[in-house]
């Protein structure tokens, strides 16, 4: 297991938390990924992320979550001294964490545009305009949102399933 570096932000700054790395695959999460691969020794490429660990550092770290996936990027670190496989292992995880990034960010934008339309059509429906005389936006009930998500569940099974295989990550 590496030790791994994890970037807490808020209160105007960042907070370091040391964590352990549970496996190399289900800890993988958003960025990084498909961008220029570190040298040996360096990091790799964190523009974007919105953070960056110092030069000195000889742990993975991971950031804040993403606005559109809500996954935590990680930045890894290349050992001076990378073997081939270590080399491999790292690329795959940077595959890994790249893919849910985009599989997350792509569910997440979708599943927000659909709640607003059924939202919109539920109110439409019953009369009511998205905002009240006060300004503030209009809501439904638990049991009509509980309608959208079993919807949406359901209309989303397939690629959850495609998800979980991991079929998604070789064909997108």
């Amino acid at each position: 297991m590496a030790a791994t570096r994890a970037l807490w932000g808020g209160g105007g700054g960042w907070y370091r938390h040391r964590r352990r790395l549970l496996s190399s695959s289900s800890s993988s999460s958003a960025g990084g990924g498909g961008g220029p691969t570190a040298e040996r020794g360096e990091r790799q490429e964190s523009a974007g992320l919105g953070f960056s660990p110092p030069a000195h550092s000889r742990n993975d770290w991971i950031g804040p979550p993403d606005k559109h996936s809500n996954l935590r990027p990680v930045i890894f670190y290349v050992p001076p001294e990378e073997s081939p496989l270590e080399r491999r292992l790292r690329e795959a995880r940077q595959e890994a964490q790249a893919c849910d990034q985009r599989f997350w960010a792509r569910h997440n934008r979708t599943f927000r545009q659909e709640k607003e339309e059924f939202i919109y059509s539920r109110l439409k429906a019953k009369g009511v305009e998205m905002r009240d005389e006060t300004g503030q936006k209009a809501t439904l009930n638990v049991e009509e949102m509980a309608d959208f998500y079993k919807d949406f569940l359901s209309k989303n099974f397939r690629k959850h399933m495609e998800y979980n295989s991991i079929t998604v990550c070789t064909t997108t």
